[in-house]
């Protein structure tokens, strides 16, 4: 059988008003120990009345003062882990921006090696005297490259892919 609602306001009779306080802190304190038990936290009630001279505290005093610190400490919790995953999200963002860094430096040699390869050709020659050892080895590195690709084309291999301007393309013949 279902209880019947209860009317929630001032319980006029005194006995009655202390016989129900009496069940219902049982009730509650029954509840916090479930709660503590079943979801493994740290919890305590403290319960003040004028029906009793001390406040109830459930478990114990020192547990109540050890989650009532910890309550107090929470600000500084959330504030801490918030720093924490602002810290790694930052960490995570400058490693990305690194690797795009270099990406884009290595994409940049890539290109100031063809236009200088091709300056060289068409203009001055004197230009790769004031290259360093690893610069005229990307260098011949880049020609080797651009001569596969135009050997490739003359000997009209249409299959095989033709390196263009240090990327990987289709041989299109429309392409110089």
């Amino acid at each position: 059988m279902s209880k019947s609602k209860v009317k929630l306001a001032f319980i006029e009779n005194d006995a009655k008003r202390r016989a129900a306080y009496k069940k219902r802190k049982k009730g509650l304190l029954n509840k916090v120990c479930e709660l503590t038990t079943l979801c493994g936290i740290n919890a305590c009630a403290i319960i003040y009345s004028k029906l009793d001279s001390e406040p109830d505290v459930w478990l114990s005093t020192l547990v109540a003062q050890q989650v009532i610190s910890q309550f107090k400490r929470l600000p500084e919790m959330m504030k801490e882990r918030k720093m924490l995953n602002q810290e790694a999200y930052l960490r995570e963002r400058i490693m990305k921006l690194k690797e795009q860094l270099n990406k884009q430096l290595s994409e940049n040699h890539e290109k100031d090696l063809v236009e200088l390869m091709f300056k060289c050709l068409l203009t001055d020659k004197r230009k790769l005297d004031k290259l360093s050892p690893i610069d005229l080895d990307d260098l011949e590195e880049k020609i080797q490259k651009k001569l596969m690709g135009i050997n490739s084309r003359l000997n009209g291999d249409e299959k095989k892919k033709v390196i263009l301007d240090g990327d990987e393309a289709q041989n299109n013949p429309a392409r110089p």
